[in-house]
């Protein structure tokens, strides 16, 4: 990739290909790895920030950053044309995976569901922070497999299907955060290009995973938003107003005429001179540099100077370095 290594990113680019096709995977990841459905059934959209924290970890995050900075080409409007044509399929598809999360719910145990929809979150964080690591880890979905046999209650189950409006309200709303992220980073693309530190964002996206991890495992009980908190550190501290002067673009014309004349006076401080006889110091400096250049005419490298006693024509036109 052009601006960021990551991971995930890079993974999923050699499968698809495209940069939209890119966005539209690494979007729909969450749902075709079950790690969404897992979220549902582990009750986090339950609260307002646990939907902003979906949203924004699960269908946002690193990887949807690094897609739309360093892959996606075109205008503004044709970047944010294909993130919302991406959308309409996306929350859609999210409301419908909601459904039938609440529907399997009735088959799972739920107390040991949540201790692997915590654990793949984990691995989701381990992958975004560094490849090597998510070599040796399980796929998600083979980590919401496990889960789905180790917490599935075959004694008096029933497959009832359910439709709770709230909660395919919250599931379209998680989504829709999501795409909304993507949108205001495909609209602010030029502002962010350069002045955005994907890699320092990507690890604190990895961090924030971690926190809503423990989250959803109940290592860390608390009803504050702390992976919320975290991501919004994490975007402060990856935002460097000035890092775009670092990145070296071309300057203008005008750029480099004015940097050519303030060359031009610190290479000769004798002509920014001021003394109660300035026209006079002018004069001489004049002068002086008059005289050098005809010296220098005259005896083009004294130091190389043909021999007299040669005869030849060959001493009087050599170069001075032969």
């Amino acid at each position: 990739m052009s601006t960021s290594d990551h991971p995930v990113a890079l993974r999923l680019e050699r499968r698809v290909g495209g940069p939209t096709r890119l966005l539209a995977t690494v979007m729909a990841l969450p749902l075709i790895d079950g790690i969404f459905p897992a979220l549902v059934i582990a009750g986090a959209l339950t609260v307002p920030f646990g939907i902003v924290e979906t949203g924004l970890l699960i269908f946002g995050g690193s990887a949807t950053m690094a897609v739309v900075l360093a892959e996606m080409d075109g205008t503004p409007r044709e970047k944010a044309t294909s993130v919302l044509l991406l959308g309409a399929v996306l929350v859609p598809a999210a409301m419908v995976e909601a459904a039938l999360a609440e529907t399997i719910q009735s088959l799972l145990n739920p107390e040991v569901f949540h201790r692997f929809a915590g654990l793949v979150i984990l691995a989701v964080a381990a992958k975004t922070a560094s490849a090597e690591v998510g070599e040796y880890l399980p796929s998600p979905g083979a980590i919401i497999g496990l889960g789905l046999l180790a917490s599935f209650q075959p004694a008096g189950a029933g497959l009832d299907v359910t439709l709770d409006p709230s909660l395919l309200a919250r599931a379209g709303a998680a989504a829709g955060i999501g795409v909304g992220f993507a949108l205001s980073v495909a609209l602010a693309g030029e502002r962010l290009r350069g002045r955005v530190d994907i890699d320092r964002f990507r690890f604190g996206s990895a961090v924030a995973l971690g926190v809503l991890a423990l989250s959803v495992l109940g290592l860390l009980p608390t009803e504050q938003p702390v992976a919320l908190g975290v991501l919004c550190v994490t975007a402060l501290f990856a935002y460097d107003p000035g890092s775009d002067v670092a990145e070296g673009t071309a300057p203008s014309d005008a750029d480099a005429g004015a940097a050519g004349g303030a060359g031009a006076t610190e290479a000769s401080p004798a002509a920014s001179m001021t003394t109660d006889g300035g026209g006079e110091v002018a004069g001489t400096v004049a002068a002086d540099a008059g005289a050098a250049t005809e010296s220098t005419a005259a005896d083009p490298d004294p130091e190389v100077d043909p021999d007299p006693d040669d005869g030849s024509e060959d001493g009087q036109s050599r170069e001075p370095w032969l």
